[in-house]
């Protein structure tokens, strides 16, 4: 109640002083003003405080408050190794650059206000940085360098483009080559490092598994579980007891399986399908996580601080302890497990007519690989069908549906971003030793068409009861993108319409279709991905432009996703009769900030997997410095272009490196023209380069071109 009456005195100190005939006022003014009494004004103090710090009110020399100059905004400081900068502002489209001269100390992952003006560097306006209001990076994770009384932290994150300086006491015994952990103790000026103290030694740079954990580390995903949190896994039971299966519908006698990879531990999937009269009944299981991680538990608190499971290269960081990933919440085979369940009646245009939602009672029969269910439905293999005759009739059913499916999806205008990732195979020393692109199959593509159905419909339903909700929704492209992507188009002979209204996903359907099986599919797919905005949570259902689907949620996987777990207990709450008025305003007052939280520790997550992925390439490339490949252009810059391989790794050709002639670049046509020799390199240009060099500190890859053997294959 205390936290909801600030708030209100908070929104009503800034309504005040955002009125046009408002002067700036002390403290004992303001409590006048506002009729404060007495004995609040401690509480008028420390929330005025509160909106200075937050750069919401500016506190002048004479000790008046008022609002921040209407150019003046607060956002977060993005650095880069150059010395200059960028402010991201919320709500703002383009981030507001900074150059070297304006940066006034600010160091990457900092609140600041920036005042903007309207110079314009490119299509992005510029700012100076008035007030550093929060610093950002509290620990940083680096490279220790020694020296006879002292040492220095080189930052992993090349945006944090000091280097630290560590006192000798507070030096912990680092060696030369020491990953470590240092907590800030301060920030530096223009002419002083910023100081801290190694609080923690990861090892040395060379030994295996200390370059993974160091991105875990530096960007802050938590690994070991608090002791209040293990405590409480101790009481859940390996087993569930059949006292829990009153209420529920018994389901057990259904023909179920779980399709997975071969290495997954956490099965909280589980598909059941039949024939009816009218087309298809399809069961979409999934583990009941919230029957054990209550609300407010320590369990939950953790759950919502980590949001999301993180896969690594070598490892996995749960979102919840293994006990429950891996034991009573994971959909084993043989066992009965508590679920709750999306059953859907499908006719045979593949349309849902109707579907239950219903807390469950399920047994898998079997726990299958999407390796064995490609080789039954693609490859025809006999001895895979003779292993699994009783269940065959049941995956051929699955196939038909998952066909039904995905045509009604695309006739709708949803789009299928089907280009290979890589898969990174590692030895028992953390080495690359291959790196392969990872192809989806019919298998993969059915349970993909499975989820995406289940997800669609609980979103629709729970849309249509006017409940709070958390929506997975991905908004339209912006129309500076789109221009962009029109551009880099146009050069392949590619076109989409473009009205300059809203754009329809019908449109890069065409477009995706048209470049399947060219040389430069891959490549238009990512630069029309590139093109397009980043899914995320929210309260608002606004519809996933991506999937052309006008009601989205992830329901899923609650093993491994927050959002997921938390819708789960608002559907069960529905189900129970339980969502009173008093329950609605709980969640309408934290659904907002859940939303934004899982949204930003699935970018942090994101992060994770690119930075270790981008280390491990890099590793490999090492072992190849000298050879051949063939690639293609993937992207061009007026200081070199990008050449991607087929294994998915890519390097950088420098443009000083192109010694037969001086090349210039033209941004309009995104291209590398020759001054003397016209010579062009273009986007999606088929090239042969050489390894010159892999630097794991920058995790940056060199490539040179090699003369006259462009597009061969190597």
């Amino acid at each position: 109640m205390n936290q909801e009456l600030n708030e209100q005195r908070r929104e009503t100190i800034l309504s005040l002083m955002g009125e046009e005939q408002y002067k700036p006022m002390k403290l004992k003014e303001l409590a006048y003003f506002l009729q404060v009494p007495n004995e609040d004004r401690g509480v008028l103090r420390k929330i005025l405080t509160e909106l200075v710090e937050e750069g919401r009110v500016e506190l002048d020399t004479k000790g008046r408050y008022r609002l921040p100059d209407k150019d003046v905004f607060p956002g977060t400081f993005i650095g880069n190794v150059r010395g200059f900068g960028f402010v991201e502002i919320e709500g703002e489209k383009e981030d507001i650059f900074i150059p070297e001269t304006a940066v006034n100390g600010a160091l990457h992952g900092d609140e600041v206000l920036v005042r903007v003006s309207e110079i314009k560097t490119g299509n992005r306006r510029e700012g100076v940085i008035t007030k550093i209001v929060k610093r950002g990076m509290t620990e940083v994770v680096g490279t220790f360098q020694k020296s006879k009384n002292y040492g220095f932290v080189i930052a992993d994150n090349k945006k944090f483009t000091k280097d630290i300086f560590i006192p000798k006491e507070h030096t912990k015994n680092a060696m030369e080559g020491h990953k470590v952990v240092v907590k800030m103790t301060g920030y530096g000026d223009e002419s002083h490092n910023p100081e801290g103290h190694i609080i923690e030694i990861l090892g040395h740079i060379n030994d295996p598994g200390v370059d993974i954990i160091s991105v875990v580390r530096a960007l802050g995903i938590p690994e070991e579980y608090p002791k209040l949190v293990m405590k409480q896994v101790e009481s859940v039971p390996e087993e569930v007891d059949s006292k829990e299966f009153a209420g529920r519908l018994d389901i057990r006698d259904w023909q179920m399986v779980t399709i997975d990879g071969e290495d997954a531990k956490d099965l909280d999937d589980a598909i059941s399908i039949t024939r009816t009269d009218n087309g298809y009944q399809l069961g979409v299981h999934i583990a009941d996580v919230s029957q054990y991680v209550t609300e407010g538990s320590p369990l939950d608190k953790e759950a919502i601080k980590r949001g999301t499971s993180v896969y690594l290269v070598d490892r996995v960081i749960p979102m919840l302890p293994h006990a429950l990933s891996n034991g009573i919440c994971s959909l084993n085979q043989g066992v009965d497990r508590l679920a709750l369940s999306c059953i859907m009646e499908i006719d045979k245009k593949g349309k849902v007519v109707g579907h239950r939602i219903a807390e469950t009672v399920v047994r898998i029969d079997r726990r299958m690989s999407y390796t064995s269910v490609k080789k039954i439905l693609e490859d025809h293999d006999e001895a895979e069908i003779a292993e699994y005759k009783d269940l065959v009739p049941m995956f051929e059913l699955m196939l038909e549906l998952s066909l039904l499916l995905r045509e009604r999806r695309s006739k709708r205008g949803s789009i299928d971003f089907d280009f290979p990732e890589s898969k990174i195979y590692l030895n028992d020393k953390g080495i690359p030793i291959d790196i392969k692109p990872y192809e989806r199959n019919c298998a993969t593509k059915l349970i993909e068409d499975f989820m995406l159905m289940a997800n669609e419909t609980i979103a629709e339903d729970f849309f249509w009861q006017e409940l709070p909700f958390v929506y997975r929704i991905h908004e339209a492209p912006d129309q500076e993108k789109l221009m962009k992507l029109s551009t880099m188009l146009a050069n392949f002979g590619y076109f989409i319409k473009n009205t300059g209204e809203e754009i329809h996903p019908k449109e890069f359907q065409k477009l995706l279709g048209k470049v399947e099986g060219t040389p430069e599919e891959a490549l238009i797919s990512r630069l029309t991905l590139r093109s397009m905005k980043q899914a995320k949570y929210s309260t608002n259902n606004s519809g996933h432009f991506g999937l052309a689907a006008k009601y989205y949620c992830h329901f899923t996987s609650p093993i491994r996703r927050y959002p997921d777990l938390q819708i789960h207990r608002i559907i069960k709450e529905n189900l129970h009769g339980k969502l009173t008025p008093k329950r609605i305003e709980h969640y309408e007052r934290i659904l907002d900030g859940i939303s934004d939280s899982c949204s930003k520790t699935e970018r942090r997550a994101e992060e994770a997997e690119r930075e270790v992925d981008k280390l491990k390439k890099v590793q490999y490339m090492t072992m190849h410095i000298g050879e051949e490949f063939a690639g293609v252009v993937s992207s061009i810059t007026s200081w070199g272009m990008y050449v991607e391989l087929p294994n998915t790794v890519e390097g950088m050709v420098s443009v000083n490196s192109l010694i037969d002639d001086y090349y210039y670049y033209v941004e309009e046509e995104y291209k590398l023209v020759g001054k003397d020799s016209k010579k062009e390199y273009h986007l999606g240009q088929k090239v042969c380069i050489k390894v010159e060099n892999a630097d794991m500190e920058t995790r940056t890859i060199d490539f040179s071109i090699v003369e006259g053997k462009e597009g061969e294959e190597v």
